[in-house]
């Protein structure tokens, strides 16, 4: 009876935590992401002017029927460059996610299954990167290899995939005894085999909810780098950048800081939107 009670009150709870407040949540945040993704995909080929071409002529003008967000203090149409700088920035944002995702799911689970040295030297790995705080980490990444998205993406895969390399070790550690994976391996199935077809399934679902959220520290660490000049370099257009280059200008021309500025918070909280809603469905 005990036992009945205590998976009736867990099913009360993880119900609760699906109210229709959250399902619009989700919703909203597919939507954010979603505009941003066709905007990024589809934007850069329709846009009426050059994002690099300067003006200096018709510099810092403001919001227009032919530059709907103005021009920056170079002349660039801003909506042009706010743009490219979404298809830029989401792309670094996604792959900066993905990389340490694909490298700590692979590195987890190898460590779980075999166990031995191999968990051993994977653990104390870990452990050497979180010795270090994440940002100094990185910034230090960056002082070596230079700025660029190539580091950028070294970086952030070099300190990111720890998180989900002790995640998938956890779920592995749990499931590796179940008797269907030892009647795998008594039928002589490979190795390899079980990890891809009978492991990895059951750690996706923790670890895409981790992806969403990394996705959104990617981009706002990918804007913070900028905005102080050791992220994506001119004339790349980068959310980052835009705010850093407009901020002289906010008192009179404050829609240059604005739009990027906004680019920035809609999309971080559409992505905080769908991992929370996936993090419900996950318990």
């Amino acid at each position: 009876m005990s036992d009945m009670t205590a998976n009736l009150s867990t099913g009360e709870v993880v119900a609760s935590t699906r109210t229709p407040a959250s399902r619009l949540g989700y919703r909203i945040g597919l939507a954010i992401v979603g505009v941003a993704v066709v905007l990024a995909v589809v934007g850069p080929f329709v846009v009426a002017h050059d994002p690099y071409q300067q003006e200096l002529m018709n510099r810092l003008a403001p919001p227009s029927v032919e530059h709907w967000l103005g021009t920056d203090a170079l002349g660039r149409d801003v909506f042009s460059r706010l743009v490219v700088a979404t298809r830029v920035d989401l792309g670094v944002g996604i792959l900066g996610a993905l990389l340490p995702f694909l490298l700590g799911t692979i590195l987890g689970c190898v460590a779980a299954y075999f166990g031995s040295i191999w968990d051993v030297i994977v653990m104390r790995l870990t452990d050497l990167v979180l010795a270090f705080p994440v940002y100094i980490l990185i910034i230090t990444l960056i002082a070596v290899g230079g700025s660029g998205i190539k580091t950028l993406l070294i970086a952030f895969t070099g300190v990111g995939w720890v998180g989900y390399a002790r995640l998938v070790r956890s779920v592995v550690l749990r499931v590796k005894n179940e008797d269907y994976i030892s009647a795998a391996r008594l039928g002589g199935v490979s190795h390899g085999r079980i990890m891809v077809r009978h492991l990895l399934p059951n750690v996706i679902r923790s670890s895409l909810t981790l992806l969403v959220t990394d996705v959104m520290f990617v981009l706002l660490g990918l804007a913070s780098f900028s905005y102080l000049g050791l992220g994506i370099q001119p004339p790349t257009p980068d959310w980052g950048a835009m705010i850093a280059d407009a901020q002289p200008y906010m008192q009179q021309q404050w829609w240059l800081i604005a739009a990027p500025g906004a680019m920035v918070a809609l999309v971080g909280s559409g992505l905080m939107l769908i991992g929370e809603r996936l993090d419900d469905r996950t318990y």
